[in-house]
């Protein structure tokens, strides 16, 4: 089946992790959803995090974790500086426990972690806050069902969670392959009739397959069709879906059949849509 949109011609459809040397690796996706105020959209909202974390450990110097507790932040610069003199397992469960209730918070948790690990790995040659960050994980992922069920913005954290972090967090400069079934299976659930009908979700769905959409088509191109099968149906047949939402999927559609990039001109419209 194709559609036309704006004269372009689109086909429609076309162990969580184990122990091991990782690198960083980020991107700023760019969507409709940013001029919206909502749970998952990019934009100009006020920062709770003043900090960077560069790519390069070198220059680190100094962090601002505003979100956090004094207590916690004064263990993140000393987990940052000397590893072995912090309660590791407890630093992973905060940053999991922040990342659950704070959306801008986990946006960034994967260049967090990431440092954390980096500076373990260096000063201590250990990897006590990796293993526990990463059995947290698992344990999320597995209740995630529950915690849909439980809270709607929690759910959303959770996916932007791990998807974070299989953005950031690189085995060799590529993707953690024991995530991307996970990455799928949390996307597949915000594709569903019922979440289709929540626009947080699609917001979520959106925002993730732009940053990480590329990436999981590479390590699996059959899932994806299969995520843009369900995609595709909901634009097309699936009632009662809000305009904003039939937008937003439109966009990824024509998105990800335009080679996982928009024109100008489909960027502006979209923009230029969803701000109106």
């Amino acid at each position: 089946m194709s559609v036309t949109i704006h004269n372009c011609q689109m086909e429609c459809g076309g162990v969580f992790l184990g122990a091991c040397a990782l690198t960083l690796s980020g991107n700023d996706p760019s969507h409709p959803t940013s001029a919206r105020k909502s749970v998952c959209a990019v934009q100009p909202a006020p920062i709770t995090l003043k900090y960077l974390i560069p790519r390069s450990m070198d220059s680190v110097s100094e962090y601002k974790f505003q979100a956090l507790d004094m207590e916690t932040q004064n263990m993140l610069k000393e987990a940052l500086n000397d590893p072995k003199t912090v309660d590791l397992e407890k630093l992973s469960n905060t940053i999991v426990n922040q990342s659950l209730k704070d959306i801008t918070f986990c946006k960034d948790a994967g260049r967090i972690c990431y440092a954390l690990v980096q500076a373990e790995t260096q000063k201590a040659a250990t990897s006590v806050f990796r293993r526990n960050l990463l059995t947290r994980l698992q344990q999320e992922f597995t209740a995630r069902e529950e915690t849909r069920n439980r809270s709607l913005q929690e759910w959303v954290c959770l996916v932007t969670f791990i998807c974070n972090m299989f953005d950031y967090i690189k085995v060799n400069s590529a993707p953690i392959v024991a995530l991307v079934d996970p990455v799928y299976d949390c996307l597949f659930r915000l594709a569903e009739p019922d979440s289709l009908m929540n626009e947080e979700e699609v917001d979520c769905l959106v925002l993730q397959l732009h940053r990480v959409g590329e990436q999981l088509e590479q390590k699996n191109s059959r899932r994806m069709d299969q995520l843009f099968y369900l995609v595709r149906d909901g634009f097309l047949l699936q009632e009662g879906i809000s305009s904003m939402t039939r937008l937003l999927l439109l966009e990824i559609l024509e998105f990800r059949a335009s080679g996982w990039t928009l024109t100008d001109t489909a960027q502006q419209y979209y923009y230029s849509e969803v701000a109106d």
